[in-house]
């Protein structure tokens, strides 16, 4: 009966490395992760308010044409008419906290329309969160092209 429960104690602790290794956001605290997902969806959506209360005011952004812009231009990009991204998924994800900070990063193709045009790009990307004022936002992104597969 002990191997049975020191055996079944062992699948268990398997099983639950194995859930964080494919839900890394599990860990966060549950106001982060509920922000990073608001975060993905308002870029998907272009919700450009939801953007505002997610980006720090002084939040920065090494884009992956190697330009820096700040929240208003990552706003824009995103709400422009003929703005337009579909949902996506971060592969090779990246996620560490800490008390009142965090990086989430990982790859993601993404696809959609920028001023009327197609595109089809693949990013490594990392962005910075802080916890200012009891909300978590994005304070700093770096995004570099990497090959499509």
């Amino acid at each position: 009966m002990k191997s049975a429960v020191a055996l079944f104690a062992l699948v268990a602790a398997f099983r639950a490395g194995d859930a964080r290794a494919t839900a890394p956001h599990a860990m966060l605290p549950p106001a982060l992760a509920s922000a990073v997902a608001a975060f993905d969806r308002a870029q998907v959506q272009g919700d450009g308010a939801a953007l505002g209360r997610l980006l720090a005011d002084d939040y920065v952004l090494f884009n992956s044409r190697g330009r820096v812009e700040d929240k208003a231009a990552f706003i824009h990009d995103y709400t422009a008419p003929g703005a337009s991204m579909k949902p996506f998924t971060v592969e090779d994800e990246v996620v560490r906290h800490w008390p009142g900070g965090a990086v989430l990063g990982g790859v993601a193709t993404l696809e959609g329309t920028s001023e009327g045009k197609p595109y089809k790009v693949r990013l490594r990307f990392a962005d910075i969160w802080a916890e200012r004022d009891g909300r978590w936002q994005v304070v700093f992104t770096q995004a570099i092209r990497v090959p499509l597969p």
